[in-house]
């Protein structure tokens, strides 16, 4: 300041008057300008336990087509948003709680074309609450944008529209072959006997991948899951195939050449989770991986159980590279495929299991060799712990095995439905 004291002043002041906006102890500065301007009265700031916080934590909640866009204060995660989907008589219910709290949350409309009925509610104080009401079961996904959510609503035909196209359809002449139907068949409609699924059960022969409560075989659960799969899709009129039939042991590498060789449009890979004793009472859930560079150190963990078999030769970093290069043109496709997957086995297992015993283990990235060189979409699913006393004896009856299959196949239809 040049030893200016008119300049310090007013410096001093704005730092103290800048300082408190932002809610930073200014004490020191109202001593200093004390000492210089001795009209200054100072007073110590009241010591309180708490932070006041902005009472609204959204700023603002807006529609762009067919997306909700809500833009938080602050960054947000998962824990922020919980999906809860529900069917009624004649009708089908999406809902989605978000914590936080939006000032004009009552008054909020949002109207979209392809849904019956949207609702925003201020459920409670820190809870808000967007649910979609349709006839036919509504096709939406959502997706965390750092101080942003946004949910989607995808490509949902009204029940008229749907059944009017339908009509059209039945009055077409007959034809020969299930290629020719399917030129003629509406935009909005779209045929699962075009579509091609390979279904690779995890590990095999001298693999037996993770070992379970009592003794359960990761390859055996694989193996059982990605049979009841291929007679689900196959019950919808897709074509699949499996890269093994029997516990046999297959390359990582032969699997996804299998799938390219068969021109696949997907390829699913199954698999069973296990974590080390000290976590086999805790850790339990359904999770759906697609392939990329592993962003955390769980990812990597689960990933490491998963490659083991012939891609140890290579260091980690110069493996990570290599994920990056091969997969970048697909990880979007496999994104939102691992959505429509994970989303859809909850919903199965839920029913017959309840909420509070099927843990929702999110969709995750990770650098999973059986995934590399696919030329298709392709994700990787835990379909459970088979460590764990309770989910592991669950995961080893036909029950569930069948159940977390509709899931699987459902989630796939759903893919293809909107995309």
């Amino acid at each position: 300041m040049s030893n200016n004291k008119t300049k310090e002043i007013v410096y001093l002041k704005k730092l103290i008057r800048y300082g408190e906006k932002i809610d930073i102890d200014t004490l020191k500065y109202k001593r200093e300008l004390k000492r210089i301007d001795k009209t200054i009265v100072v007073h110590k700031p009241i010591q309180t336990k708490f932070v006041l916080k902005p009472q609204y934590t959204i700023k603002s909640i807006k529609q762009d087509k067919n997306s909700v866009i809500i833009d938080f204060n602050k960054n947000v995660d998962k824990s922020y948003l919980t999906f809860l989907e529900s069917k009624g008589k004649n009708k089908f219910i999406d809902t989605f709680e978000i914590k936080g709290s939006f000032k004009y949350a009552n008054s909020k409309k949002l109207n979209f074309s392809a849904i019956d009925k949207t609702l925003v509610i201020q459920k409670r104080k820190n809870l808000l609450k967007i649910s979609f009401t349709n006839k036919t079961n509504p096709q939406t996904i959502y997706i965390l944008n750092k101080k942003q959510i946004i949910i989607k609503v995808l490509n949902v035909v009204k029940s008229k529209k749907r059944i009017k196209n339908i009509k059209k359809v039945k009055k077409v002449k007959k034809v020969k072959t299930i290629k020719e139907k399917v030129k003629i068949l509406p935009n909005n409609l779209w045929s699962p006997a075009k579509k091609t699924i390979v279904i690779d059960a995890g590990h095999g022969g001298r693999d037996a991948g993770a070992v379970g409560f009592k003794r359960i075989y990761e390859k055996n659960i694989a193996l059982k899951v990605s049979k009841y799969v291929k007679d689900e899709l196959r019950k919808k009129g897709f074509r699949v195939y499996l890269t093994r039939s029997k516990d046999k042991y297959v390359k990582l590498s032969y699997r996804t050449k299998y799938a390219n060789k068969k021109k696949a449009d997907m390829f699913i890979s199954i698999h069973a989770n296990a974590a080390r004793k000290a976590r086999a009472n805790a850790a339990h859930g359904v999770e759906t991986y697609f392939l990329s560079p592993a962003r955390s150190e769980r990812a990597k963990k689960v990933a490491a159980l998963e490659n083991r078999g012939d891609m140890n030769s290579m260091g980690w970093s110069s493996k990570n590279s290599l994920l990056t290069i091969l997969n970048q043109g697909k990880i979007t496709a496999s994104n939102k495929m691992a959505i429509d997957i994970q989303k859809n086995m909850l919903y199965a297992l839920r029913l017959k299991y309840g909420k509070k015993y099927i843990r929702d283990g999110g969709v995750r990235e990770g650098p999973f060799w059986v995934l590399v060189g696919a030329q298709m979409p392709s994700v990787l699913v835990e379909v459970g712990y088979i460590s764990h006393p309770k989910e592991g004896r669950r995961i080893n009856t036909t029950t569930y095995q069948k159940r977390i299959a509709k899931g699987i196949a459902k989630g796939i239809e759903s893919y293809f439905s909107k995309n």
